[in-house]
C-alpha cells in the first residue's frame, strides 16, 4: 500500500471484530480502505461501524458507546456507519450478518470494548515511541494522547504511526469507575437525521433513473401465478413494464402510484391447486386437538425423554391435587410501519441492493441463489428500517425486487402496499398450549406437562433453511417453558406440529409469546388452588433464582403490590430471556360492561450492564405496547387460505389514548449485558388477564381479549 491509504486490519481472535485506522488519500482517484471497527480521519473524527440493522432500537448508540468510551473519545467526535456486509463484522453469536435475538450488543459488548482499548493502546503507544517516552507516562484522554512535560497530540495526527504497530492481544478495559459513556443515558447517534429529515430509510432510496414496482401475489398461501394480461397495466401512463413471477405480478412504472394504479387494472388468474384452504374457525379445532393429545416429546440436554417421562409419571401419580389448564393464541401480524420495500440495481456480472433488512449475509446468499450469480456480486446497502419485530429476518421482499429488476436491466424500488404487507406476512404462529400440573397437599407442584401445538417456525423461516434445525421438536415452540426460573419439579414437554399453510417465523419474543402468556396464567391458577397470594407463591417457586425473586420483588414493591387501590385490581408475571430478566404489574379497572381501562404497568428490568439506560427504557415501553394491542385487540383470521385483515381498521393496534402510564424501573447489576428488545412483550398479556380475574373472577385463557367482549378504554 501507498503511505497516504495505510491501513490495518487486525482481528479479535474470538468474535472476527477488526480494527482500522484510515485517513485521506492525496490522488482524488485513491479511496481509504474500509474494513474495520472504527476510522480515525485527521481531524480526530472517529468514525464507529456497526454491524446491526436500526429498526428503532437505539443498538448502534449502543456500539458506540462500548468502543467510543474505551477509546476515549469526546461524543461530539462520534459517527456511526453500517458496517459493509463482510464476514469480518459477522455478529460471533449467530455467525452471520443479521439482527435479532437482542444479540448486536448482549453477544457483542466485551469483543467491542476489547476493539476501542486496542485502539487507545495503539495511540498511546506511537505517541510515546514518538516522544521517546515510555508508554506508562502516557494516557489517553478526549481524543488526544498527552505525555510528559505537558506534550499532547491528536488521535488524528497520530493514526498513521498507531496503524504501523501490533495491537496488544489482551489490553487493559477501563473499571467501570472511569467509565464516560457507558451505562450512561447517552444522546442517540441517529436521531438528528430522523429529525431533519435526512436519514435514509428504505423508501427513501433514490438512485439516476429508479424505477418503483409493486406486487400482488396469489391471494391464498401457496397459490401460483396461472397468467396474467399485462395490456391493462400497459395502457396506463408511466407503466414501463408487467413482470410475471412464480406466485405474484408485479407492476414496473416511473412512480409508486402509477405502478399501483396498473396493478389495480390486472386480473391475473391463481392456480390454487395446491394453496390452503384453511379457514381460523378450523384451525383452531385441529390446534386444540392436538394440544389435548400427545407431541413428539423434548427433552433438555441434561436428560432424555424417556426419563423425564418415568420421574413425571411417577411423580404424578403422588399428587395431592392435579390442575390444567388451556390456552389459545391466533396468528398476529408483524405490521411494521414501514411496509416491506427494496431497490436493487443490476450491474454487469451482479446486482446491488438497498434494503431495510435484518438479515444481511442470508438476503444476499438468497438473491445470489435466485439469480444464479456469484454472493461476492451481491452488494447489500443497509438503509435504515421503519420497524423490523422479526419481519425483516425473511428475505421475500429483497428477493422479489432482485428478481424484477434482473428481468427489467434497470434500478427499481419494490414497495408492498399495506394490504399486501398484511396479508403477506411471516405471521406469529396460532398456537394452543395445555399445562397440567400435581400438586402435593401444601399445594406446591411436584410434577407439570406442557403439550403444545402449533406450525414451525423453523420450517417457514428464510425459504425453510432452519428446517430441521432443533432436531424432531421446533424448540421455538417451547421458549419460556423448560427454563422458566421457577422451581417445577418432573416436568415433560411434547409438541404437535399443526400447520394451515399459512407462513410463520420470527415475531418479536418468539415462543415466549404464546408460552409465557400460558404459563404465567397458570401459575397464577396455581396460586389460587393452593390459596395462596399470588406474589408470595411465585417467590416461593423462585427459591433457587435469586435473579428473578429480585426482580419480581422490585416490580411488585414500586407498583404498590401490598397497598390496595380502591377500584383498582393488579396482575403480575414474569419473563427470562437473553439474558435480562423482566417483571412486570399492571393496575386497570373494569366496569360492568366489561369495558377495561389501563391505569399503569410498572415493570422492572434486570438487563445486567445497561449500556444506554434511555433505550433500555424506551424499548420496555415499546414493547409493552406491542404486547398489549396483541393481548386486547390483534389477530389475523382466515378464510379460504386468505387473511381477512387488510388493514389497521382490521388489523387493531393499541392508541395512545389507550396507553397507561408506564414505570420502568432499571435495577443495578453486575451480570453481562442482557437484551432489551424482545423481553418486555411476553409477560404483558398474562400480566393483564390475571388482573382480569382479580377484577372479575374470570379467567380468560384466549386471545385477543375483544373475543370475549372485553373492551379496551
Amino acid at each position: 500500500m501507498q503511505a497516504s491509504r495505510r491501513s490495518v486490519l487486525k482481528g479479535l481472535a474470538a468474535g472476527g471484530l477488526l480494527l482500522s485506522f484510515e485517513w485521506p488519500a492525496r490522488a482524488a482517484t485513491q479511496r481509504p480502505l474500509l474494513g474495520g471497527w472504527l476510522r480515525i480521519a485527521p481531524d480526530g473524527t472517529v468514525t464507529i461501524l456497526s454491524n446491526t440493522s436500526e429498526i428503532g432500537q437505539g443498538t448502534g448508540t449502543g456500539i458506540a458507546q462500548l468502543v467510543a468510551d474505551e477509546l476515549d473519545v469526546p461524543w461530539d467526535k462520534v459517527r456511526l456507519e453500517m458496517a459493509p456486509v463482510e464476514k469480518q463484522y459477522f455478529n460471533a453469536g449467530w455467525e452471520e450478518y443479521a439482527t435479532y435475538g437482542s444479540g448486536g450488543i448482549s453477544l457483542q459488548a466485551e469483543g467491542l470494548r476489547t476493539a476501542g482499548a486496542r485502539a487507545r493502546s495503539m495511540l498511546i503507544e506511537a505517541a510515546a515511541r514518538r516522544w521517546k517516552v515510555p508508554a506508562a507516562e502516557c494516557s489517553a484522554a478526549a481524543g488526544f494522547v498527552r505525555g510528559p512535560a505537558g506534550r499532547q497530540l491528536g488521535y488524528g495526527v497520530l493514526a498513521p504511526a498507531a496503524a504501523q504497530l501490533t495491537p496488544p492481544a489482551k489490553p487493559e478495559l477501563k473499571s467501570r469507575e472511569a467509565w464516560m459513556y457507558i451505562g450512561k443515558p447517552m444522546r442517540r447517534l441517529d436521531l438528528p437525521g430522523k429529525v431533519d429529515g435526512s436519514a435514509v430509510y428504505g423508501l427513501d432510496v433514490k438512485l439516476p433513473g429508479l424505477l418503483v414496482a409493486t406486487i400482488a401475489q396469489c391471494p391464498a398461501f401457496g397459490g401460483r401465478l396461472k397468467s396474467v394480461d399485462p395490456a391493462p397495466a400497459l395502457a396506463v401512463p408511466g407503466v414501463q413494464r408487467v413482470v410475471e413471477l412464480t406466485d405474484a405480478v408485479a407492476v414496473v412504472a416511473k412512480g409508486y402510484w402509477q405502478a399501483r394504479k396498473g396493478l389495480l387494472a390486472l386480473a391475473p388468474e391463481w392456480d390454487l391447486t395446491a394453496a390452503s384452504r384453511t379457514n381460523s374457525a378450523e384451525y383452531g379445532e385441529r390446534l386444540a386437538m392436538a394440544a389435548r393429545g400427545e407431541g413428539v416429546p423434548f427433552a433438555p440436554r441434561d436428560t432424555t425423554t424417556d426419563a423425564l417421562a418415568a420421574a413425571h409419571d411417577a411423580a404424578m401419580a403422588k399428587a395431592a391435587r392435579k390442575v390444567e389448564g388451556f390456552y389459545q393464541v391466533p396468528f398476529v401480524a408483524h405490521a411494521t410501519m414501514e411496509p416491506m420495500n427494496a431497490t436493487a440495481r443490476p450491474t454487469r456480472d451482479g446486482i446491488e441492493l438497498w434494503l431495510p433488512t435484518q438479515c444481511q449475509s442470508a438476503s444476499r446468499d438468497a438473491v445470489a441463489k435466485r439469480l444464479g450469480v456469484d454472493p461476492a456480486k451481491v452488494i447489500i446497502h443497509t438503509t435504515l428500517a421503519g420497524g423490523g419485530f422479526g419481519r425483516r429476518i425473511e428475505m421475500d421482499f429483497a428477493v422479489q425486487a432482485a428478481q424484477i429488476a434482473w428481468k427489467t436491466r434497470a434500478p427499481v424500488k419494490l414497495i408492498w402496499s399495506r394490504e399486501e404487507d398484511l396479508q403477506h406476512d411471516y405471521y406469529r404462529p396460532a398456537a394452543a398450549i395445555r399445562i397440567a400440573a400435581g400438586l402435593d397437599a401444601e399445594g406446591v407442584p411436584i410434577a407439570w406437562r406442557v403439550e403444545t401445538a402449533c406450525a414451525s417456525l423453523l420450517e417457514w423461516s428464510r425459504f425453510g433453511a432452519l428446517k430441521g434445525m432443533g432436531g424432531p421438536v421446533d424448540t421455538t415452540s417451547l421458549m419460556g417453558l423448560v427454563k422458566s426460573g421457577y422451581r417445577l419439579p418432573a416436568p415433560r414437554f411434547g409438541w404437535t406440529r399443526t400447520d394451515a399453510g399459512v407462513p410463520v417465523a420470527f415475531w418479536r419474543s418468539v415462543g415466549a409469546s404464546q408460552n409465557l402468556f400460558a404459563l404465567e396464567s397458570f401459575i397464577d391458577e396455581l396460586a389460587e388452588a393452593a390459596g395462596a397470594d399470588r406474589l408470595a407463591y411465585r417467590l416461593k417457586l423462585l427459591a433457587d433464582s435469586p435473579r428473578e425473586r429480585r426482580v419480581l420483588e422490585a416490580a411488585a414493591e414500586r407498583a404498590g403490590w401490598s397497598r390496595p387501590a380502591p377500584g383498582r385490581f393488579r396482575g403480575l408475571a414474569m419473563a427470562r430471556a437473553n439474558g435480562s430478566v423482566v417483571a412486570q404489574v399492571v393496575e386497570l379497572s373494569l366496569t360492568a360492561e366489561s369495558k377495561v381501562k389501563l391505569h399503569r404497568i410498572t415493570c422492572a428490568v434486570d438487563c445486567g450492564l445497561a449500556v444506554n439506560p434511555d433505550s433500555v427504557t424506551a424499548q420496555m415501553e415499546g414493547g409493552i405496547a406491542f404486547g398489549l394491542s396483541t393481548a386486547f385487540l390483534s389477530e389475523i383470521t382466515l378464510d379460504q387460505g386468505r387473511v381477512e385483515q387488510s388493514n389497521f381498521d382490521g388489523f387493531k393496534l393499541i392508541s395512545m389514548a389507550q396507553m397507561p402510564e408506564i414505570d420502568v424501573l432499571i435495577l443495578e447489576s453486575k451480570e453481562k449485558p442482557g437484551g432489551a428488545g424482545e423481553e418486555a412483550v411476553a409477560p404483558v398479556a398474562p400480566a393483564v388477564v390475571n388482573a382480569l380475574h382479580a377484577a372479575s373472577g374470570k379467567r380468560f385463557r384466549s386471545l385477543p381479549l375483544s373475543r370475549a367482549g372485553i373492551e379496551l378504554i
